[in-house]
């Protein structure tokens, strides 16, 4: 059980490990988004994609440790979590703590991870709202109507709408 204990607390310090390398790739999204520049946009998505992989891998293994601890344990799988494991472990204060400290650590890392996404998709569905805004705008451009400008020889010179600008003689 004890060589379980050790897996399952190194697994889990290397997904924390890796929910930090997630979370410090958002927050340089963030500014990237910001900035509008999409070839560094798709460099850092790329690394996000890896680094989603590596946890997924992980997650897989928690999940193989959490199934062989069960059943050396006797306990059923579908209700094993790490709280539960914590609350089995009231005689072994050492591995207890050394679990609760990687427990919360990993908590509060998914928690830095979920905000500066919330904050990522904000961005990103404003960026898309001020892109909707512009190709509305230019479209009702090109499809305004012709105004009833004239010029001194009385001749329509068939401006758009908005694209002669502002005459300040009138």
């Amino acid at each position: 059980m004890a060589s379980l204990m050790d897996d399952l607390i190194q697994v889990l310090e290397s997904e924390i490990a890796q929910y930090q390398k997630l979370a410090s790739l958002s927050k340089e999204k963030k500014g990237v988004i910001i900035k509008a520049d999409v070839p560094a946009l798709e460099k850092i998505v790329d690394l996000e994609q890896d680094v989603s992989s590596k946890i997924q891998n992980l997650d897989k293994h928690r999940r193989k440790v959490m199934h062989d601890m069960s059943v050396v344990l006797n306990k059923p799988e579908d209700g094993f979590t790490l709280s539960t494991i914590i609350d089995m472990l009231g005689s072994q204060p050492v591995e207890r703590e050394r679990l609760e400290n990687v427990k919360n650590q990993l908590k509060t890392t998914l928690e830095d991870v979920r905000k500066v996404n919330e904050q990522n998709q904000t961005l990103l569905k404003q960026a898309l709202e001020m892109v909707e805004f512009d190709l509305t705008l230019f479209r009702s451009m090109r499809t305004a109507p012709e105004t009833a400008n004239y010029n001194k020889n009385a001749y329509n010179t068939g401006d758009i709408l908005g694209s002669s600008g502002f005459d300040a003689k009138q």
